[in-house]
């Protein structure tokens, strides 16, 4: 029996939601941008109560409590012991891939990526006169793979920096051990610094598949790492703007620390404060969240399979709530516009460095209802 409720969200239409907004007065069920329609846990609501209590909301610095809270579940789910010495806090994830870019290469220099993948990965180097470079992810077997040889060749002397993120969005995959070490080995090789997006880490579903956090290969991979964290997906807090980058090397973090000089706004009290509860009072309903996100996943690939031909999902979805649809077969010029007319959101795979009009990316971080709709309109949408 559950304690915690996924099936009723509250109302989200008129409020402040980017994701609602964005079809205001259009009967169209918004499953585009990565916030879930659930509740934030019980404890970050009492957290957040009792710190709206007391009434005052200055310039806040994270006490220890709330520095310990994310120090100790890394520790206590990957292994993972950060010294808080390289934590430096920041107001969102983009923040972190955009001062990453600043801070570690120079104009015209370039940044290398996988894609399909998230799109500040790709629009982050360019926002201050960097170059984004792209290599493409192979499929084979029904499983998303890097491409090595590819990979080596889109080395330049101008490549300084590389960006992977791990768990995968969209393409939801768990990077493994011998991956991430392969992948570590090339960024040494070349003498490349290496980013590390971890802010999907805690919501794998596949319970065979650990984590592996990129800096705790070897002292050597962390040296040259910054890792990005955040609670705001896995505890739907993203409205917050609280996110974390760990940097173990103390050279790399005053760099880092230099490019957000001035620039970078500071989290809030309210943001540190759901911070501390998410980490140390949230694994059990983390627990039931993921157990209700496997039931989504689990639904929507056994729907697509039997009631929208055409439509497809090239591999396993191992993490996140986000899936990847191949559309491909519809041969639609704007999958996206197409699905919107029927009433379904959904983020177009062209922003994630997709060829146009061949992927859509759906968000399942909602009600299993919303779900049940979203399908039944796909399937008149391709009728």
């Amino acid at each position: 029996m559950s304690s915690f409720d996924f099936d009723h969200a509250p109302e989200r239409r008129g409020t402040d939601s980017q994701k609602w907004q964005k079809y205001a007065g259009r009967d169209v069920l918004p499953l585009w941008v990565a916030d879930m329609d659930f509740k934030s846990a019980p404890a970050i609501l009492a957290a957040l109560h009792e710190r709206i209590d007391h009434g005052i909301f200055g310039y806040a610095r994270p006490v220890k409590a709330t520095v310990d809270a994310m120090v100790d579940a890394m520790q206590r789910r990957y292994g993972w012991k950060i010294d808080p010495a390289w934590i430096v806090w920041l107001p969102g994830l983009v923040v972190g891939l955009n001062v990453t870019a600043q801070a570690f290469a120079e104009p015209g220099e370039e940044v290398l990526t996988l894609s399909p993948v998230y799109p500040p990965f790709i629009s982050a180097p360019k926002n201050s006169a960097r170059v984004s470079v792209q290599v493409p992810f192979g499929l084979s077997d029904g499983t998303w793979s890097i491409d090595w040889e590819a990979l080596e060749r889109a080395v330049t002397p101008r490549t300084r920096l590389f960006y992977l993120c791990n768990p995968h969005n969209p393409l939801a995959r768990v990077w493994r051990r011998e991956e991430l070490v392969r992948l570590a080995d090339f960024c040494e090789r070349h003498n490349l610094v290496f980013c590390s997006d971890e802010i999907h880490c805690d919501l794998i579903l596949d319970p065979t598949l650990p984590h592996v956090p990129t800096s705790v290969l070897s002292p050597e991979i962390a040296a040259r790492t910054i890792t990005l964290m955040a609670p705001s997906k896995t505890y739907n807090v993203p409205g917050l703007g609280t996110s974390i980058a760990i940097i173990p090397d103390a050279t790399r973090r005053a760099r880092f620390l230099r490019a957000t000089a001035g620039i970078v706004a500071e989290v809030t009290c309210l943001g540190f404060t759901a911070c501390e509860a998410a980490y140390r009072d949230c694994e059990p309903w983390r627990q039931e969240l993921l157990t209700y996100l496997r039931g989504n996943r689990d639904y929507l690939l056994e729907a697509i399979a039997h009631e929208l031909p055409g439509v497809t999902v090239d591999a396993p979805v191992e993490a996140t709530y986000l899936l990847w649809m191949n559309v491909s077969a519809l041969r639609l010029e704007n999958p996206t516009a197409h699905f919107e007319e029927h009433g379904v959101g959904l983020s177009d795979g062209a922003m994630f460095g997709a060829a146009k009009g061949s992927h859509v990316r759906l968000n399942f971080g909602c009600p299993r209802a919303t779900l049940v709709e979203a399908i039944r309109r796909m399937k008149a949408a391709l009728a």
